[in-house]
């Protein structure tokens, strides 16, 4: 893609520059704007990308964009308008609703390009949810992180259906990569999760929070430990303070008697080293995942991968009945099913190392060929200059 002029200035809103999908998205955009040599700029409350983000050229602004507090939205609205004056933003692209609010008054207050990306499902649970929710529909282009989310956008807003735009999440292949790795981030891992080299190791990279799925598969390890002792069972994440669901899960694992077969080891910093350092990766996911990257990024490691059938998780992995198990990428269960995800994990345990190894290398295949982070790069800044363009 041919470089842009320098005057080229685009602002995301975020509510925080954590370490979840969208926040990563930013960062990615960031950057590769940057490249570009255009002017990037993302305002949010701060988070552990903000030091990666400035890294990448990007300048980082501090706003309490996390509030949903009405009157807090609508001053930074205003703060976002002074800052698209003062900075000469030709694009400002919002990646969560209470950020949008306020950036879809600065955008009709500069009469600038409105851009969000649907990053989640957004439960939406009454008229008033629904009225919240539906700021993500009303930019100049939405876009939609697959076609999932653009079916669910149109079935609840009807009246954007032509402005919504698919863009798949993109992943650098190159990061997630088992050739980029080295042996001591390898190391440093498995040393964190006291595991061995008799350990066959099924990895689950989420926050621990109920609708991630962790107690199914805990149930599922369960019926299979007697048949497959060396298993061991890594639910890596975070519990963002949720002590309940934590207590829950560290109950369950005694009440199981998985002591030890079981870790839960809290946040990763590394999820590629994470996820190399595995034998297998489960996504669990009980509710619809917008995108769901975990699966695109074990897919490019080459391991053995098992998803709930839900969301747009279906769209990253290919498996039988709608392929034949020759083409699998990996195999798909039901979700809030223990007994379809022990079932799937005998099957995967049962199955011989060259078969595995050639899941791996057509799931590689298929995630690289489709969701490459620059090809996400690409798309998103198409859809600025086309705004640009139009003079919106």
């Amino acid at each position: 893609m041919s470089d842009q002029p320098a005057t080229n200035h685009v602002l995301q809103v975020i509510p925080e520059m954590g370490t979840g999908g969208a926040e990563k998205t930013a960062l990615d955009i960031g950057n590769e704007l940057v490249r570009l040599g255009w002017k990037s700029t993302v305002a949010s409350n701060g988070g552990r990308l903000v030091a990666a983000l400035e890294v990448g050229g990007s300048i980082h602004l501090q706003m309490k964009l996390q509030s949903k507090n009405p009157l807090t939205i609508i001053a930074n609205g205003f703060k976002l308008a002074r800052i698209i004056r003062s900075k000469n933003v030709d694009i400002i692209h919002a990646r969560s609703r209470a950020p949008a609010w306020s950036a879809l008054i600065a955008a009709r207050l500069c009469g600038v390009p409105f851009v969000t990306t649907y990053h989640g499902a957004y439960s939406q649970s009454g008229r008033l949810k629904a009225l919240y929710n539906s700021v993500m529909a009303r930019a100049d282009t939405v876009i939609a992180n697959s076609h999932w989310t653009a079916d669910l956008i149109r079935q609840r807003n009807p009246w954007a259906a032509q402005n919504i735009v698919t863009i798949h999440r993109g992943t650098d292949f190159e990061e997630f990569s088992k050739n980029s790795l080295s042996k001591q981030r390898l190391q440093k891992v498995k040393d964190s999760w006291a595991v061995d080299d008799n350990d066959f190791v099924i990895l689950k990279l989420a926050r621990l929070t109920e609708w991630k799925g962790q107690r199914y598969l805990i149930e599922a390890v369960a019926q299979i430990i007697g048949e497959f002792p060396h298993v061991k069972l890594i639910l890596a994440g975070d519990d963002q303070g949720r002590d309940t669901y934590l207590n829950q899960l560290l109950d369950l694992i005694k009440k199981r008697g998985l002591e030890g077969r079981v870790v839960l080891p809290g946040h990763c910093d590394d999820p590629a080293a994470a996820m190399a350092s595995s034998d297998a990766v489960v996504v669990a996911s009980t509710d619809a995942e917008a995108f769901g990257r975990a699966a695109v990024e074990a897919s490019a490691l080459e391991k053995p991968l098992i998803v709930t059938r839900i969301g747009a998780v279906v769209e990253t992995v290919l498996s039988e009945p709608e392929v034949a198990q020759s083409e699998a990428t990996g195999w798909k269960v039901a979700p809030a099913n223990a007994e379809q995800l022990a079932e799937a994990l005998r099957i995967l345990l049962n199955s011989s190392k060259s078969e595995q190894s050639a899941m791996g290398k057509r799931a590689r295949a298929y995630v690289t060929a489709n969701f490459s982070l620059q090809n996400m790069c690409d798309k998103t800044i198409s859809v600025y200059k086309e705004l640009i363009k139009k003079g919106l």
